[in-house]
């Protein structure tokens, strides 16, 4: 894949970036509402993460902006200390990741257990599901994720079939949303496939509730975004003393660095191209949170949803990125009005959806059928303390339980990895426990390995490993043999198979 740009690349640049540019409008938009702050603070983000990040990013196709994995930390922080704890939170988290990735600590958020990170996700896309139902019907999320389930059943409840009003509206306008989203991505023309659903929801709520008049909550957005750059206060570093938003600024970093490099390194998979440089993007991050800060925006990561259509869209370079994040700021700046137009419940259902998909019930089916029930079961636990407590309880309780896979094998703790070259075959052999404590060491060696070499991984002496490295590892496998290189793995040990499976 091309690293530069040239004429044979930018119509498939151009192209990649208008798709992504559709896809991320709404999704802005409706998660800067999902966490309780303006919509346009989510563009402003965006548009960020577009031109900034994206130009600076060590994951060149990946797009990076407002993310739903964050929303809830941030809906509780404006809720319980208003919108003004953002610029500060944001700039202090913005340098420790850019410090993070000075120092080369970004291969360590590769070791956080895969469980943890899915089931996070997981709870964050229930906790966004049971919180924007309450956006359907044009009313606010409630404070807490079990205070919003408990309020479900009333909201249904009180719906009536006689009484059209307000409320009866807005879900008859959320409903149309879903259904035209999902109508869409299940019988969309071919020739239209890169048509995001999420853009076809929401013009068909918006030119429903036009064109019926309806008396629905609509988006508020300044007339200008630059009305919307709110730069932190005098007081910003005397905030940092205090321990809430340094904890805080600590928990936005690492959530926000972990969903980051999972989504880069599920980018590379997608596509044949450059290899993400984990502490190039860690920095890019960081400046790009910082810039959010100081712009008083939302915090950032890097964003699966729309990275994925940027590579199934055809992008070849960054500059798809960058561009995408130049067309949200000619749209907010030329068509500020339009924005107007959107109803709320439009927004709100497109987030129940984006939820909804978070909880990926596959992943668990997937953890239980090659790593057995312990790695399942945190994945559900951390999901549960999520929804019941908080987002970083439920990481700090997962990577707390990660440690249970080790105990079994605390006699032989550490991995010994050695490599040997010959020929044209290079050798790998790990001895001791594949543990996640040694994902730093695993991924440098294997990061290093020449392309277009055999390679043959001798495991007889590996008495154990566990998830997060059996991932790493076979994902690492699959890559080079997809590209007609040759990987042996030998060994008759449990260990072996699993890698082999």
């Amino acid at each position: 894949m091309a690293s530069v740009f040239s004429r044979a690349t930018l119509t498939r640049d151009f192209t990649a970036s208008i798709v992504v540019f559709l896809v991320a409008m709404p999704l802005c938009m409706g998660i800067a509402i999902a966490s309780g702050v303006p919509p346009e603070k989510g563009l402003i983000t965006g548009i960020i993460g577009g031109i900034v990040v994206g130009a600076m990013a060590g994951s060149p196709l990946q797009v990076s902006g407002p993310a739903a994995g964050l929303a809830v930390i941030v809906f509780e922080l404006v809720r319980d200390q208003g919108l003004s704890v953002l610029g500060p939170i944001l700039v202090l988290a913005g340098l420790i990741q850019l410090l993070a990735g000075v120092v080369r600590v970004g291969g360590w958020f590769r070791a956080v257990s895969p469980a943890v990170v899915h089931g996070m996700l997981a709870g964050i896309g229930v906790l966004i599901v049971v919180g924007q139902f309450h956006v359907l019907f044009d009313q606010k999320p409630l404070p807490s994720g079990l205070e919003n389930l408990a309020a479900i059943p009333g909201r249904l409840l009180g719906l009536s079939a006689t009484s059209i009003a307000g409320a009866e509206l807005a879900v008859g306008i959320a409903v149309l949303t879903i259904a035209a989203m999902l109508g869409w991505e299940k019988f969309r023309p071919a020739a239209l496939k890169l048509v995001p659903g999420a853009l076809i929801g929401v013009v068909a709520g918006t030119v429903a509730a036009a064109a019926f008049g309806l008396s629905v909550t609509r988006v508020e957005v300044p007339a200008s975004i630059m009305a919307a750059i709110v730069p932190p206060g005098a007081d910003m570093f005397a905030r940092w003393l205090d321990p809430a938003i340094l904890a805080s600024a600590l928990a936005i970093a690492f959530i926000a660095s972990a969903e980051t490099l999972l989504s880069a390194a599920a980018v590379d998979r997608m596509h044949d191209g450059v290899r993400t440089d984990y502490n190039k993007e860690l920095r890019a991050q960081g400046v790009g949170n910082l810039l959010c800060g100081l712009a008083g925006a939302l915090p950032m990561t890097g964003v699966i949803v729309r990275s994925s259509a940027n590579v199934q869209a055809g992008a070849v370079t960054r500059l798809s990125t960058i561009l995408h994040g130049a067309w949200i700021l000619a749209f907010v700046a030329l068509l500020p009005w339009l924005l107007r137009a959107i109803p709320m419940a439009s927004l709100g259902a497109i987030l129940v959806v984006t939820g909804w998909r978070l909880v990926n019930l596959t992943h668990v089916r997937h953890l239980l059928k090659d790593y057995g029930v312990l790695p399942a079961a945190i994945w559900a636990i951390t999901l549960i303390v999520v929804v019941a407590e908080d987002l970083l309880t439920g990481v700090l309780v997962g990577i707390a339980l990660s440690l249970v896979e080790l105990l079994p094998h605390w006699r032989r703790f550490g991995l010994k990895v050695d490599r040997r070259d010959d020929g044209d075959e290079s050798g790998i052999r790990l001895a001791g426990t594949a543990s996640f404590l040694a994902v730093p060491k695993l991924t440098t060696t294997l990061d290093a390995l020449p392309a277009g070499r055999a390679v043959r991984f001798d495991v007889s002496d590996l008495a154990a490993v566990d998830h997060t490295c059996a991932e790493i590892i076979r994902e690492w496998v699959a890559r080079r043999r997809a590209g007609g290189e040759p990987v042996h793995i030998a060994g008759a040990t449990p260990a072996a198979e699993r890698l082999a499976a």
